[in-house]
């Protein structure tokens, strides 16, 4: 049932996955939380799939069945399709008790397309798998992406690349802890948690869990030791390479992963401006602040493109918003939310804070951009432009994370140094 209602506030509501999860799974134990997670987020990462082998068993469009029918037929094949463990009779027969609470009038259809669908849906997801992910429309129904979204990687990456990129987003997403060194060490933190190493990004503050924890329920938390944060956000921190004493400013900082680590990194010796324009994540992000006990960070509410006149910065970071295409293993509903056109939107919102940013910066100054997000038009363009028109910076490092590679989220980051 947690499932469900997560498949349909997303997809009926428009709601976050993350968010609809948190607050239908509250009252769930750990081990029913996984499987709702497991359910609910394959369900939504998968629907291209899902929905081109529901309208071959269901034999009409899609869009002719109600809502809450479609929620469930979803849901009952992805369970069929992906979770070899599931008994076949035990999930059909889930789905329609499901329908018939939720779905009036609609169990049985259900009852009927998943037992077909017991039969048949392995097998017609075993031929998607043979004929492979050569062209970006094969890929896209295979690894269920918007067709633009393949496409758009193929034409950027590399046939090869774009290919090995997409057999990664529906794989659940690291489970890393940044480790906060104002209150411990890493070694002691990683003996009392479910650690091992990983591939990828090696920082000395980050650890990747290889097992469940409760981290906002834990002594580790509320002691501000550990921070939720991917290695990828992580290493954008290391990048910038703030030193005890330094100013710094933190332009769009909530919510905080990327402000507190600048902050361990300068051992709190300095000052961080940590600029968030709207007033609920500011407040947030100095709570955050507050339970990491980084004093040195002080949270300003404004417009991140806004002048200013507080200058000079030693350093600057630079994180804007974007199109987010780098995480979408952890954000499962982002892949539908996406639009092209909204790239180019959002490049000149970030253009435009990053030059704000680099206003600021003082002579020898160095500035870090970061966005986490795997698109030309959002990093190496942004950067390019840039530099084009403003002599006086020159790039010292340009980096594009991809989780298949890497080992998580997708980022692009760079570091510009004023003459």
């Amino acid at each position: 049932m947690c499932a469900l209602r997560v498949v349909r506030r997303v997809f009926e509501e428009g709601a976050y996955a993350d968010r609809a999860l948190a607050a239908e799974a509250a009252e769930l134990g750990p081990r029913d939380r996984a499987l709702a997670t497991a359910l609910a987020y394959g369900t939504v990462q998968r629907r291209a799939t899902l929905d081109h082998v529901a309208e071959a068993l269901v034999e009409r469009p899609l869009a002719r069945l109600d809502a809450p029918v479609l929620a469930v037929l979803r849901l009952g094949l992805f369970e069929l399709m992906y979770l070899g463990g599931s008994a076949q009779h035990a999930a059909v027969n889930e789905a329609v008790e499901l329908a018939k609470r939720e779905a009036r009038g609609g169990a049985g259809l259900i009852n009927a397309v998943l037992r077909r669908g017991a039969r048949e849906a392995p097998g017609m997801l075993e031929r998607l798998e043979r004929g492979g992910d050569a062209t970006p429309e094969s890929a896209a129904l295979l690894h269920s992406v918007p067709g633009w979204l393949a496409s758009q990687w193929f034409r950027e990456l590399g046939a090869e690349t774009a290919r090995e990129l997409l057999r990664v987003v529906n794989q659940p997403a690291e489970s890393a802890l940044r480790v906060n060194s104002l209150v411990a060490e890493p070694d002691a933190v990683a003996a009392a948690l479910p650690v091992s190493s990983h591939p990828g990004v090696e920082l000395p503050e980050a650890l990747v869990l290889d097992g469940p924890f409760d981290v906002q329920a834990s002594e580790l938390w509320r002691s501000g030791a550990v921070q939720p944060q991917s290695r990828g956000s992580m290493l954008v921190s290391r990048i910038l390479d703030p030193q005890p004493g330094e100013r710094v400013l933190d332009l769009c900082a909530a919510p905080g992963g990327k402000t507190t680590h600048l902050a361990a990194l300068m051992a709190d010796h300095g000052e961080i401006v940590a600029v968030e324009r709207h007033p609920g994540r500011a407040a947030a992000l100095e709570r955050t602040t507050a339970r990491l006990r980084a004093t040195s960070v002080r949270v300003e509410v404004g417009d991140a493109a806004a002048e200013r006149s507080d200058g000079p910065f030693d350093r600057v970071l630079v994180d804007p918003p974007c199109s987010g295409l780098g995480t979408l293993q952890s954000r499962p509903d982002l892949r539908w939310r996406a639009r092209p056109e909204a790239i180019g939107e959002l490049a000149a919102l970030q253009a435009g804070i990053l030059a704000a940013g680099a206003r600021v910066l003082g002579p020898g100054g160095t500035l870090a951009y970061s966005v986490c997000t795997i698109s030309r038009a959002e990093g190496p363009d942004v950067i390019e432009r840039f530099l084009d028109a403003h002599p006086e910076f020159s790039g010292e490092d340009a980096r594009q994370l991809l989780p298949h590679r890497d080992g998580t989220d997708g980022f692009f980051i760079a570091r510009l140094r004023r003459a």
